[in-house]
């Protein structure tokens, strides 16, 4: 998956769309990649896209980025 910029979407990037820069990506779908608070048992079925938590919007499935969404920061390694 990536962003609307061509960048790679990664578990635990910060993102922001509108006014809440406090987004975190939970899950790449189609990497098979998942954080342990949101695991393929539950969002697997989805099949594509990605996740990203936001504290003013909640939990938000994307199947393909939404040209607003942005990458703040990658996540720690």
């Amino acid at each position: 998956m990536k962003y609307a910029d061509g960048q790679e979407v990664r578990i635990g990037d910060h993102v922001g769309l509108g006014a809440d820069d406090g987004g975190v990506v939970v899950c790449s779908i189609e990497d098979g990649a998942y954080s342990d608070e949101h695991t393929a048992e539950q969002w697997g079925y989805l099949k594509t896209g990605f996740t990203v938590e936001f504290p003013t919007y909640g939990l938000i499935h994307y199947e393909v980025a939404e040209e607003g969404l942005r990458l703040i920061a990658r996540a720690s390694q």
